[in-house]
């Protein structure tokens, strides 16, 4: 097996994208380099070397055997030799050497968090759901958790400030940790406190949505109009969208409804504006993680300029929730609110029929005299109420 790294290929699918999983103590002295494949998850051992051993005079890995142990070794290398390299192994550097058993379990864990990546896909969850689970097991493992021990997991957990709903979230993903690992553990009882989600007002909506970049703003607009999770928004490729009949259709996630959903004109106009300047089959191109870093500073500056820390509170998921506040107050129908918000489960819908207690003062009444008019209202968001010597009546939420 080749000892560079830049030329070593996983045995068993021949990539080269691999993840260092720890290093192997040998009783010689030497320590054997473990790698992880990313491709397919498969594990082997390469032989690393050691440095400035004995000045040089052993510098490779193919210098140091593992099965160094009888009075001379392949190499012709007399017993001193081999004696001289495992003392300066254990010797050359004494803080390494006091911390080899720390520095070699986080590095075995880290590993298992790869190994543990692949499980969850094998098994069928989600992107996201891999992605966050991986990331607080990380998390842990930085602050001192020893994934081995679940009483050292559920020390951290218990150490950490984070709400219950997070800590919920680490015990279900340590949980699921130990199950692939075949054992299992009492896990501390945290209880998620459901807590019912800020609704801003519309105006506040559209400031931020013409507050930011024409992306952006599109994405958010996006958001706004059809109650998307950003996760299914930023998977939306252009295939999706009707331009003749301005209907959009949701690939869902989360094991949620597939949707189509009808917009404005407005959000069609944004849309041919980006697909003008793509060059990919996906609407949005940039990393989420990336956007949501230029959302989280166009933001700040939007909250500041109108002095508005209301503002601050809006986050993408904030969209879904607005959408389906103002569809319930609109229709008062629970169940066709479920069906725009995709969801299985009506218990789920139930939260936005307490959210809001809207009052007859916070509309915005308009009149359309014409036909064009009416379709101008309608567009923007009106809704008829009645009408009155032969002039129709208009109302939208502020």
């Amino acid at each position: 097996m080749a000892s560079s790294p830049t030329a070593l290929a996983c045995p068993e699918c021949g990539s080269t994208s691999l993840y260092k999983d720890g290093l192997r103590y040998l009783k010689n002295g030497a320590t054997i380099q473990r790698w992880l494949c990313k491709a397919c998850g498969y594990r082997f051992s390469q032989r690393r070397p050691l440095q400035n051993v004995l000045n040089g005079s052993i510098n490779s890995a193919s210098d140091i055997p593992s099965n160094c142990q009888g009075s001379h070794d392949p190499n012709g290398r007399a017993p001193s030799i081999n004696k001289a390299v495992q003392t300066l192994a254990t010797v050359e550097n004494p803080i390494k050497s006091g911390l080899a058993g720390a520095t070699k379990q986080t590095a075995d864990a880290k590993g298992k968090i790869v190994e543990h990546s692949f499980w969850l896909l094998k098994q069928g969850y989600a992107e996201s759901t891999i992605k966050g689970r991986a990331k607080l097991l990380k998390i842990l493992v930085k602050r001192g958790a020893n994934l081995f021990d679940p009483d050292s997991v559920k020390e951290t957990i218990a150490k950490q400030k984070w709400s219950e709903g997070r800590k919920v979230n680490a015990v279900d993903a340590y949980t699921c940790f130990l199950q692939m690992l075949g054992k299992s553990w009492e896990p501390p009882k945290y209880k998620r406190v459901r807590k019912l989600p800020f609704i801003p007002t519309e105006n506040e909506v559209d400031q931020l949505i013409a507050g930011c970049g024409r992306k952006t703003a599109t994405l958010l607009q996006l958001l706004k109009e059809t109650g998307m999770r950003i996760g299914e928004a930023w998977k939306l490729h252009w295939t999706e969208i009707d331009f003749v009949s301005n209907t959009i259709r949701v690939t869902p996630e989360k094991g949620s409804n597939p949707r189509v959903f009808r917009v404005s004109n407005k959000l069609m106009s944004m849309l041919k504006a980006l697909q003008e300047h793509s060059s990919s089959n996906r609407v949005f191109q940039k990393s989420l993680r990336s956007q949501a870093r230029l959302f989280h500073k166009q933001r700040r500056k939007i909250a500041s300029k109108l002095q508005n820390p209301r503002i601050l509170s809006i986050s993408f998921h904030t969209f879904r929730h607005w959408k389906a506040t103002m569809e319930y107050h609109k229709t008062k129908d629970i169940l066709h609110v479920m069906k725009v918000l995709g969801h299985k489960n009506i218990n789920n819908t139930l939260v936005y029929t307490q959210l809001v207690d809207f009052g007859d003062d916070e509309y915005t009444v308009r009149v359309a005299h014409t036909i064009e008019e009416d379709k101008q209202l309608i567009e923007a968001g009106f809704e008829y109420v009645t009408e009155r010597d032969g002039y129709k009546i208009y109302r939208k939420r502020k």
